[in-house]
C-alpha cells in the first residue's frame, strides 16, 4: 500500500482526457481543465498508437507537474513508469494490481474500476489498490452500454472500504452532488468538461462542489 498522502489526493474533480489525436489541442484543453481546478488527471486515449500515447503522456506529465496535479495513466503501467506518472488506473481486463505494483513500485497510485460490484472493490483493496472507481451512475456518451451503479453502492462502500471512492459515468454538475453526499470523494468526468463550450468554467463548476475528504 502506498503512502496516505498521495492516496488522499484522489479528491475533487478527476478529469479524464478524451480521445484526441492532436497533441497541441489536447494540451490546450487540459490546461483549461487544470486552470479550472481539476485535482487529478487521467490520460486515456483508446484510438492512439503507442508512439502518440508516449508523446501525449510525456507532455501531460510536464503540464500536470506545472499544476502540482497527479497524472494517472489509463490501463498501462509500463507507460506510467516510462513517463514518471503518479499512477495507473486498471479496468476489468487490464491485469492485476500486483502486476502493476511490480512495474510501478510501492510509492505510486493504483486505481481499479469496480463497475457496480462491491465485491470487486473489496478484492482490489485486498490486493493493494489505492482507490476504487464505481459506475456508470448515469447514461454515458463515452460508454453507452456500461452497467449502471446506484448511489446506495457508494454508501455501502463508504462504510466498508478504506480507500478513496471515485464515481464515473454520465456525471454532470447537476447530478454529481448526490454522489458526493453518498460518499464519493472524487467525480471522474470526460464529456461534461472537455465537450463544454467553456472548458475552464465547466471545470470550475465541478471544482466548486462539496467533496468529502477521505479519512482513513
Amino acid at each position: 500500500m502506498m503512502s496516505h498522502s498521495l492516496s488522499a489526493r484522489i479528491n475533487g474533480l478527476y478529469a479524464i482526457t478524451p480521445d484526441e489525436q492532436n497533441t497541441a489541442d489536447l494540451l490546450y484543453k487540459v490546461r483549461l481543465v487544470l486552470s479550472g481546478g481539476a485535482r487529478v488527471l487521467q490520460y486515456r486515449n483508446k484510438t492512439a498508437g503507442a508512439a502518440l500515447r508516449l508523446e501525449q503522456a510525456s507532455a501531460l506529465r510536464d503540464l500536470t507537474h506545472e499544476f502540482s496535479v497527479p497524472l494517472v495513466i489509463n490501463d498501462d503501467a509500463v507507460l506510467a513508469q516510462q513517463v514518471g506518472a503518479e499512477g495507473v488506473h486498471l479496468g476489468g481486463e487490464d491485469g492485476s494490481v500486483a502486476a502493476a505494483r511490480a512495474v510501478l513500485g510501492k510509492a505510486k497510485l493504483i486505481g481499479v474500476s469496480c463497475y457496480n460490484r462491491a465485491a470487486l472493490a473489496h478484492e482490489a483493496v485486498q490486493q493493494g489498490a489505492d482507490y476504487v472507481a464505481f459506475g456508470s451512475f448515469f447514461a454515458s456518451t463515452v460508454k453507452p452500454d456500461a452497467v449502471l451503479a446506484s448511489p446506495d453502492l457508494l454508501r455501502q462502500a463508504r462504510r466498508e472500504i478504506g480507500v478513496p471512492l471515485v464515481a464515473i459515468g454520465g456525471i454532470t454538475v447537476g447530478n454529481g452532488a448526490q454522489l458526493l453526499e453518498a460518499g464519493a470523494n472524487a467525480l471522474a468526468v470526460i464529456s461534461a468538461v472537455f465537450s463544454a463550450a467553456d472548458i475552464q468554467n465547466a471545470a470550475r463548476q465541478f471544482s466548486n462542489l462539496n467533496y468529502p475528504k477521505f479519512v482513513r
